[in-house]
């Protein structure tokens, strides 16, 4: 990999996000001449210390003329590759690459790379700590939130990169091989933007394409549809399981998460030690204990991390109680896997939020459990008629303009003692810039809902 290089070549960078900038001020780093363009009419970033960079910015439009005279084209995960723009550049032999596989060509340190539908961030963050009290050098990157190209400078030979992979940057890599590859599980989601699942699975499938008999491959024994692509790996695998029966790997035994080898149980962490709710999460801790062991943590370092460790912002965190109604911030629930297990996760009584942006998979898969489950649904976002047409009348359904007048019809329609969870199933960018600002704005609507309720008691 070291012997990649990009200087004095004509790089176009595609999209100025987040995974964009850093991607296009690497390559200015290392020599090469890079142009970032955006769609849209300006960048919401700092648009000075590009031009200091010598980046050249083309806002408003991927135009034809600038895409002729790259030498390598690199596209932002929020990028589709298939638009037509990228034909031409395609027929011409130019490489077009993601962000990803960009920065891994410079890494010096070994990569563990985190893929699946859901609990990719949990799993990534987790494992991260529990190297880290190990004693380990390492950064936790990638789709989790730090641009893996602004790690590279930082990289070293002892460093362990614990990266977490989406669909959208596995399915642009080439030479990209983590010494870990960790499947967490496998759902229909981002349908929308892969055009099925098929193609979804086969991006997620990238993540140990290029590995070998001296890699790894952790998988979720659980989740038949993981043993099922794993079937296509080279990599020695590494089983994990809740639920299922194996004789190694890492399971439950006794109340402690255990190494299960022929020669018997060794423990890792015990159950006590786990802060998180839902089992999907514990499925989680078992993923990331699978990888502490195999990099060498002790069982007390892991199980220091876990205890410490109380979860991630809008994933099951609690957002406050307004009149003996309980409220859930779960806004990392974009998919309907991820709904599906915040919904399990949190009793009965509920009314969940629900809507936004649809990436496609199977709405009505969640009525009987809704209809077990919840006393109401409330539809926001551009879905949100689908949502009371699935729905109803297996459960009540109310539509609502906002995530405010969410909040305050769901506390409407829960009882003393109940949840109001939201469990969107749906991207946020209909609304919101990312999922973390619709969980903000959810805890918002939260606060001023208990300081009315409040008020009105005290008059």
């Amino acid at each position: 990999m070291s012997a990649f290089s990009v200087r004095g070549a004509t790089v176009v960078v595609v999209g100025a996000a987040r995974s964009g900038v850093a991607a296009a001020e690497l390559l200015a780093a290392r020599g090469a001449r890079v142009v970032l363009t955006e769609r849209r009419p300006d960048v919401a970033g700092p648009v000075r210390r590009l031009e200091d960079a010598g980046i050249e910015l083309e806002l408003g439009g991927h135009r034809a003329a600038t895409l002729a005279r790259a030498d390598l084209v690199v596209l932002s995960p929020g990028v589709p590759p298939g638009l037509a723009a990228f034909d031409e550049v395609r027929r011409r032999g130019v490489p077009v690459i993601g962000e990803l596989e960009l920065a891994c060509r410079w890494l010096r340190g070994r990569v563990v790379a985190v893929t699946g539908t859901k609990g990719k961030s949990t799993t990534v963050v987790l494992a991260g700590r529990m190297i880290e009290a190990g004693g380990r050098d390492v950064l936790v990157g990638g789709n989790v939130g730090t641009a893996l190209s602004t790690q590279v400078d930082e990289s070293t030979p002892g460093m362990i990169h614990v990266v977490e992979a989406s669909s959208f940057q596995l399915e642009l890599t080439r030479t990209f091989r983590p010494s870990i590859a960790v499947l967490l599980n496998l759902h229909g989601d981002h349908l929308d933007r892969h055009g099925g699942y098929p193609a979804y699975a086969a991006a997620k499938a990238r993540i140990f394409a290029n590995q070998t008999a001296a890699d790894t491959l952790v998988v979720n024994a659980d989740d038949p549809e993981v043993l099922r692509l794993a079937r296509g790996s080279r990599a020695r695998r590494v089983a994990y399981a809740l639920t299922e029966p194996i004789e190694v790997g890492i399971a439950v035994a006794g109340g402690t998460i255990v190494r299960r080898t022929a020669a018997g149980d060794d423990p890792l962490v015990p159950l006590s030690a786990v802060h998180l709710t839902g089992r999907h999460l514990l499925s989680d801790v078992l993923a990331a204990s699978a990888v502490a062991s195999l990099v060498g943590v002790s069982a007390g370092d892991m199980t220091r991390a876990v205890d410490r460790f109380t979860g991630l912002d809008h994933a099951l965190e609690p957002a406050g109680e307004v009149a003996g109604v309980r409220f859930v911030d779960d806004s990392k629930a974009t998919n309907v896997a991820a709904a599906r297990c915040a919904i399990e996760s949190c009793g009965d009584r509920l009314v969940v939020i629900m809507g936004g942006r649809f990436k496609g998979g199977d709405l009505a898969s969640l009525v009987p459990l809704l209809e077990r489950r919840a006393d109401a649904v409330v539809a926001i976002g551009e879905i949100r008629r689908r949502i009371r047409e699935t729905f109803e009348p297996a459960v009540r359904v109310v539509e609502v303009g906002s995530l405010d007048d969410a909040v305050r019809a769901a506390h409407g329609l829960a009882v003393p003692g109940g949840t109001v969870l939201l469990a969107p199933a749906c991207a946020s960018l209909d609304m919101f810039r990312d999922y973390a600002e619709r969980g903000r704005v959810f805890v918002q609507a939260v606060a001023r809902l208990r300081e009315e309720v409040g008020t009105k008691r005290e008059q």
